[in-house]
Parts: C-alpha cells; structure tokens; sequence
C-alpha cells in the first residue's frame, strides 16, 4: 500500500515532536547551570573560612593556657618582663587582670606593639573591593553576624565578654571580631591564678582573610576558563547531535504512528559515539518491536484456535446433558464435560505462565546454581511423588568441573521438570531415562536421553514452537498444552543458553534434548 500522501503530514507531525526548546539550547543550559553551581560553590569557601577560624579560635585557647600556665610560675615582679617578651615573639597583644576587673599590666604599654591595625580609609581600590565581595559572600550565604572589633575602656575586664566567661568557668574563652579592615581579631581569656586573675591574648589574623580571597580568586579564574571551554565544546556537540537526533525523532514518529513496517531506522554505521549506539538501538527495537507484535498475533490466533477445541467439545456435552435422561449416558457427558473443563484450566495455567514468565525472568536477580545438585534433587522429588510414572530416571554427573550456573533456581527447575515430563510422556513402560551433567570451561551442559521414538530430524526445532504437540497414540488426548518445550526454551535463551534436540550419539532409539548455559564466572575461572 503507497503511503506517499501521508507523507507531509507524517513530517509536519515530526517537526512538531521537536522540542520547541532547541537541543543546542538545552545544551548551553545544561552547561551554564552546571557552571552556575560550579561558581555558586564559591560560596561554600564561606566553610573552609568557619574551619579555619575554629581551629584559630582553638589555637588561640591553647595559647592563653601555655601563657597563663607560665605567668602562674612567675612571681609578681617577674610578670610584667614575662607579658612584653611573649607578646612580642608571639605577636600578641597581652593583658592581666586582677580579680576585681582591673588592668595589671599591658605588653603593649611595656614594649613596642606586637601588631598595628590597617586603617581602611587609606587602603586602595582593590582591597576595598576585597572587602565588598567578603560582605556579599556573608549576606548570600547567610553567615552569622560578626562584631567589629573596638577597643574598650582601658581596665575594664567587664567589657570583654570572654573574660566574664572565662572567670565564671574557669576555663579559657575565645572570642572573634572583625578589625576595621575585616581581618580576624581572636583574643582569649583563661584564669592564672586561684584568685581570679585573669589573662587576655589578642592576635590579629590577616594571613586567614588572605588566604581566604586567594582561594576565591583561584577558583574564580577556573570557573571563567571552564565557561569558555563549555560552551564552545556545548556548541560542538550540538552540531553533532541535533541533525541525528533530528532523524531518529522522525523514524520514531513514523513508528508511533503505526507504520513501524514501513520505517528504516537509520542505523548510522559511521557513527562510533552514543548517537550511533542509539541508532542502532532503536533500530533493533523498531525490529523487536515488529518481530513481538506478529509473535502476539501468532500466539492470540493459538490460544484461540486451543481454546475453541475443549470449548467446543465442554458445549456439546453440556447441550446434550440438558437432552439426556439415561443415567449411564448422562455419566459419561459429566466425565466428558469434566475433562473439557480440567483440559481449559490447564491451558489457561500454561498460557497465563508462558506469557509472564519473560517478564518474571527479567526482573530475577540471578545467583549460583548448581545444576548437578537441582537435577539430582528434583528426580527424588519426582520419584517420591510418582511424576515419573512407568519410568527409570537417573542423574549421571560427567566429569569432576564445576556445575555452578547464574540462574533463577526456581526457573531452572521449571525447565527440567518441563523436559522430564516430556521424556517420561514418550517413554515406553520401564524406559529409561538419563539426566547427564558435564562441564566444558565456560559452558554447562545437561542431556535429557530417553528410549522413545525419538523426534524425527525435520521437527527438531517445531517441537519448541507454542501449542505444537505431537503426542503418543496411548496417551490421553488434551493432557498436554503443548507448552512444556517451548516454556522450556523461553527459560534457556532467558539465562543466555540454548535448548536443542538432537539425536542419540549411540544411534540407538530415543530423543536428546541438551541445554547449554554459561558457567558461572568464578568456577569457569
């Protein structure tokens, strides 16, 4: 059927499935946010500034501490020389109080500053700017208010904080304030003596505010150079990406729409990249795709045709039980109606199962299995439960290599279940029946051989087709779906293995069914 006067509807329908945001768009959106957070991480430098003043304000307290713990040892008369000589090594600013708040001795009145103040009227343009960006970076990131540093009314010990602290808990206290240039002012307080004479060390840290901004600066260099490179790179990928994209988009409209057979999904050889693997992707699926729908069609037209038999039967032995008075008769149309009914329910169990269970099995987490131990313990369980009827079964271990498969267990034993069933079926009385497990490396192999007719070379592969059953005359008809081998292979290609039938290597009687699946890694190692 010609399709060329829906063609200009079908491109008017994929332009129109483009995204009115372009993909060189989206691109440079994705770049720049990615960027954007890239620079608003910038912002998280404001935590590496709060580490490094805690581990000042820390260091700080141990100062005061190793200090106070020398000026305890000093006499009075030995005080004042002790406070000027480690002021001025340490580049402090140190101060003693009595107990009752007042001023003792000062480093700074008893030798020359340890460390003068910037006045940041006198600074030049980029240092105030240093500081404008410091502010911005505390209001965005909402940082705790800090209090800039003022000097107190000399020998007052009430106006320093960390001193009222420190004399109520006898321990050392730390403070933190902003000089007037925002560099970082930490004093601290801790006791000397039992009496509550109490030390306070100021230092001025200008080394941290400066390694913070060198920091930024650093950062911000490298978030301008990662600009630049990403969006040209963004600009070069999108001119690789949308023409593909562009095509693909109007091959997967096309499907949507219900003309998957007249689609060829470009499969873009040439192409190496993920576009080319999405291609290739969705040209596959376009073919799964058409392969699953006419697999559905086959396999609805099956149960149909399945289900119309007993159906059929059920009905003219129910439309003839209505009509019937002879009690022997009306048995016999019970017992058939019974069995009508017992074959639907065992078609509907097998068909319910053979269409889930690909779903089932690509959702189960596969694990160890090891296949001579399943095989050995499912034939108990059949012989204690009598499943193998007439028959001998026995499993034949080939060999001392490891057995252990990735599987579903339960699956697993599905499908030899499924083989015996079928080998026991064609088995004549007293048959034999053998289950032999070997092992090549990286292949696992079981043999299902039994002593029946065997299966003729032409229908080695129709036996595993839905609803195909070629089943001994003996037999009761409609006590088998047909399902059994192809549930079977379902389970075999679903642990990427192989289930065939092929005939006996001694060329005696019989059918060979052999599944192969891959070993499990570690025992194939």
């Amino acid at each position: 059927m010609n399709d060329t006067p829906a063609r200009p509807q079908l491109i008017r329908t994929a332009r129109a499935a483009v995204p009115p945001v372009s993909l060189t768009t989206r691109l440079l959106a994705v770049n720049l946010i990615a960027l954007g957070l890239l620079a608003f991480s910038l912002l998280y430098l404001d935590s590496y500034r709060n580490q490094l003043l805690a581990e000042r304000l820390d260091r700080a307290r141990v100062e005061a501490e190793i200090t106070a713990e020398a000026l305890a040892l000093a006499s009075d008369a030995e005080r004042p020389a002790l406070l000027a000589s480690l002021g001025t090594r340490q580049h402090l600013r140190l101060r003693l109080f009595d107990p009752h708040g007042r001023l003792l001795a000062d480093s700074f009145a008893l030798a020359p500053p340890a460390f003068t103040l910037r006045d940041p009227a006198r600074d030049p343009l980029f240092p105030r700017l240093a500081r404008l960006i410091d502010r911005a970076v505390d209001t965005v990131v909402g940082a705790a208010p800090v209090a800039t540093y003022v000097e107190p009314r000399p020998g007052r010990a009430a106006d320093w904080p960390e001193i009222v602290t420190a004399a109520a808990s006898h321990r050392a206290a730390a403070q933190l304030r902003y000089a007037p240039d925002r560099t970082p002012m930490i004093s601290a307080a801790v006791p000397v003596d039992a009496d509550g004479t109490i030390l306070l060390t100021l230092r001025n840290s200008p080394e941290v505010t400066q390694s913070i901004r060198d920091a930024r600066q650093v950062l911000a260099e490298l978030v301008g150079v990662a600009l630049l490179i990403s969006v040209a790179f963004s600009l070069f990928l999108a001119r690789t990406i949308v023409r593909p994209l562009r095509m693909l988009v109007r091959a997967a409209v096309r499907v949507r729409l219900g003309r998957e057979r007249a689609v060829v999904v470009p499969r873009l050889p040439e192409r190496r990249d993920e576009i080319g693997l999405l291609a290739r992707a969705l040209s596959d699926m376009s073919l799964a795709l058409t392969q699953r729908i006419d697999a559905v069609g086959a396999f609805a037209a099956d149960v149909a045709h399945e289900l119309k038999n007993p159906l059929a039967s059920l009905r003219s032995a129910l439309d003839s039980l209505v009509r019937v008075d002879e009690p022997e008769l009306r048995g016999q149309l019970t017992a058939i109606a019974l069995h009508d009914v017992r074959r639907i329910d065992r078609l509907v169990t097998e068909i319910a199962d053979a269409s889930r269970i690909d779903a089932e099995l690509s959702r189960a987490t596969f694990e160890p299995v090891d296949l001579f131990t399943l095989v050995s313990a499912l034939v108990g369980g059949r012989e204690r439960r009598g499943a193998n009827r007439h028959c001998q079964v026995r499993a034949v271990r080939a060999g001392r290599q490891s057995l252990v498969v990735a599987g579903d267990p339960v699956r697993l034993e599905r499908l030899f279940d499924n083989l015996l069933d079928n080998a026991v079926s064609f088995s004549p009385p007293g048959g034999m029946i053998d289950l032999t497990a070997s092992a090549d490396g990286e292949t696992v192999t079981v043999e299902v051989i039994d002593e029946g007719p065997g299966i003729a070379p032409e229908a080695r592969e129709r036996v595993f087709e839905r609803f195909h059953s070629l089943r001994p005359d003996a037999e009761d008809f409609g006590s088998h779906s047909g399902l059994g081998l192809a549930i079977a292979r379902t389970i075999a290609e679903a642990h990427d293995g192989t289930l065939r039938a092929e005939g006996r290597a001694d060329g005696h009687s019989g059918a060979r069914l052999v599944l192969r699946l891959p070993a499990w890694p570690e025992a194939a190692g």
